[in-house]
Formats: structure tokens, C-alpha cells, sequence
């Protein structure tokens, strides 16, 4: 018996505004920066307008990328809440595949700026076998004591004992496929931050990644046995905002592109997830060059493609289902420098920056459920 699962970071998936830009300008879009705006009913004003005007061609995309999935499951990331993942659903993708997506779940995280982990999922599978939804557990309120996983590299960032771990969510959801369990652990780590103490923004962040990592691992450990976790059927899904090999870019788009793919010796947080066979990273089963979900660039000094988003299966799901996973590319903007031979065609109105389906890219892949 199979199924399609995907995951997908759709960017800002918001049913509200931001005018949190008038005072920081960090925060302010760099469209609103050329202008000299003088107040802050001006700018709000200004704000909502490019926004309606962005967000209609960029939803398309997004919905032309799942759409593209097959997927009977979705899991995705930075959705605001249930009432904006409902509205783009019926006034986007059921334009694209029709009644699809009724059951939506959603869990209000840690997130500063309410962004939140969520998944969708069909009633059935394509070849017609139930889909029930069994529970849903968030991880949200999970401290770094809880689980034992204070350290002198938390402390040095100056994270105290009693903080949330994860920095939206580890949402499990519960689900019998057919007549098989089948669980999800959705999730999106901490984004690597900018550049601190001395240290790059990546490495600044790793120790909280790392101890998300591991938080994932005694949960699933203490949902199924230590000793049988391995046995069961589950998967961790989501942006997990960190790559132990990436493909670094030079050169430009008028004397042409290099590629070079690179093995990262740093500790990173899939590493802790993977060892020992914990579960298995089915991207790394694509050629080297054609693993990638994201395009990172700083400008011309820092650019490479790397894989941030994950199907990480249990070994004995991973050993059933035996195909490559697809990464859908054609709602990347056209700045994305592509490979050799990966070039794809992108998607109507896709623009040079944006609008785009989202900085992510969605993977899916046919997973196998045991049959009687």
C-alpha cells in the first residue's frame, strides 16, 4: 500500500499585515525603501497595498508547487494560522486540483512572528485507502530542562535552562493509513541567525539546532521504545534549516557558472538525527548536484544551493520504499542559478526575485506502507 507525502516551507503563508518596517528597518521591504515615506498611516497605507499586489501571483505559484507534489499529505511550514492555510486552500489550490485538502491541522508554536507548523491531507489516498486522523501532539512547551539538554553552548548564547526548545514546534500527528499507523513529526528549526561572537550565523546557531535534534529523537525514542523506534513506521518532516553538504556557486550569469560540491566537517544537526541509523535522509539517495531545496545567496561572495528541507524516514519505512523523492523546482525565482542539465521550466509569472512559489522548494516522495 502507498501513499504520496510532501513538505513545504510556502514562505509567509499570512492572513494579516506587517507594519512592524515603519520602525525597524530591517524589517521594512525593500520596495517600501525607496521612497520617502514621512508617517505611519502613510506607510501602512503603502504596506497593504504591496502586499495584496504580491501576494496573488506569489499564492499561485505556491499552489502550482504543491499541486506539482501529488501529495495525499502535506506538511508545511510558516503557515499564520488555520484561517490562512483554509483561505488558500479553497481560493488557490482548489482552482488548481480541486476538492482536495479537507483536513487542516495546525499548532500555535514558539515563534516570534506567528508563524507555525501545519500539515493538510486528503480523506483518502489516491488508490482509494482511508486516511484517518488519529491525534495530534504539540511539543511546543518542551523546556531545555525537561529533557536534560542545557549545555555551555546554550549558555554562551545566553538561553537559560527553562526556555522552549524548539522554536516553533515539534507537532506529532497521529494518523492509520488503511489499516496501518503511520505518525508525522513535523518541524521547523532555528534559522541561522546573523553573525555573533565571532562566529558566522550558521555556527552561532548550531547549538540550538543540535539541541532540537535531539529533542526529536527522545520523543520518537519515548513514543515507541529505544530499542524499536526503528521498527515503526514514521517520518520527520519539515524546514530544518540545516545542510551537512551544499553545492557552492562562482562565476556570474554572463561568463557562466561553476558548481562545486562541498562536504561540511562542522558538527550539524542532521548528523545527530541520522546517526547510529536513527533514520534516513531518502534526498541523499539523488545525485549530489540534485539534492538541493534552497538557493543561499549574500551576493557574489556567498552563494550555494543546499538541501534545508527533509523527509527523514524510519529505517524500516525507508527500507519498503525504494524510490528517489522529487524536489519540485519550477516556482524558484529565475535568479536560482540551476546545474547542468537540472534546469526545469518554471512557472507562468515566476519573476527574476519574486514573485516565487516561496524560497523553499517542496519534496515529495511515494512512501510504502506494509501490506496484509
Amino acid at each position: 500500500m502507498t501513499f504520496r507525502l510532501a513538505t513545504f516551507n510556502v514562505e509567509n503563508l499570512m492572513n494579516r499585515f506587517d507594519f512592524s518596517g515603519f520602525k525597524n528597518d530591517i524589517r521594512q521591504d525593500r520596495a517600501l525603501a525607496l521612497y520617502d515615506i514621512k508617517t505611519e498611516e502613510q506607510y501602512r497605507a503603502l504596506e497593504s497595498a504591496r502586499m495584496v499586489a504580491h501576494t496573488d501571483d506569489a499564492r499561485q505559484l505556491t499552489a502550482l508547487a504543491i499541486a506539482a507534489t501529488r501529495a495525499d499529505i502535506i506538511c508545511l511550514q510558516e503557515v499564520d494560522n488555520l484561517a490562512a492555510l483554509k483561505a488558500f486552500e479553497y481560493g488557490y489550490l482548489f482552482k488548481m486540483i480541486g476538492e482536495g485538502y479537507r483536513e487542516k491541522y495546525c499548532s500555535q508554536g514558539n515563534d516570534g512572528r506567528g508563524i507555525d507548523v501545519a500539515i493538510m491531507m486528503r480523506r483518502e489516498t489516491a488508490g482509494g485507502e482511508p486516511i484517518e486522523f488519529v491525534g495530534m501532539t504539540s511539543h511546543a512547551h518542551l523546556t531545555f530542562r525537561d529533557l536534560d539538554l542545557h549545555n555551555a553552548a546554550l549558555a554562551e548564547l545566553n538561553i537559560e535552562p527553562d526556555e522552549r526548545i524548539f522554536r516553533r514546534d515539534c507537532l506529532q500527528v497521529d494518523l492509520r493509513i488503511g489499516d496501518r499507523d503511520f505518525s508525522i513529526f513535523g518541524a521547523h528549526f532555528k534559522a541561522m541567525s546573523p553573525p555573533r561572537n565571532g562566529m558566522d550565523g550558521r555556527t552561532a546557531s548550531m547549538p540550538v539546532r543540535i539541541a532540537e535534534a535531539r529533542a526529536i529523537r527522545h520523543i520518537i525514542s519515548k513514543r515507541y521504545g529505544a530499542q524499536n523506534a526503528r521498527d515503526h513506521d514514521w517520518v520527520i518532516c519539515g524546514d530544518l534549516n540545516d545542510y551537512r553538504e551544499r553545492v557552492v556557486i562562482s562565476g556570474d550569469m554572463f561568463d557562466g557558472y561553476s558548481f562545486e560540491p562541498v562536504r561540511e566537517s562542522e558538527p550539524n544537526s542532521i548528523d545527530i538525527l541520522t546517526e547510529d541509523g536513527f533514520c534516513v535522509n531518502v534526498v541523499e539517495r539523488r545525485p549530489e548536484f540534485d539534492r538541493w531545496t534552497l538557493y543561499h545567496t549574500r551576493g557574489p561572495e556567498e552563494r550555494h544551493l543546499c538541501q534545508l528541507d527533509y523527509m527523514l524516514l524510519s529505517p524500516a519505512l525507508a527500507e519498503r520504499s525504494t524510490g528517489l523523492p522529487d524536489i519540485v523546482r519550477g516556482g524558484q525565482p529565475w535568479r536560482t542559478p540551476f546545474p547542468p542539465g537540472l534546469e526545469v521550466e518554471r512557472y507562468p509569472r515566476t519573476g527574476w526575485d519574486r514573485p516565487k512559489a516561496s524560497d523553499h522548494c517542496p519534496v515529495a516522495m511515494t512512501l510504502a506502507l506494509p501490506s496484509d
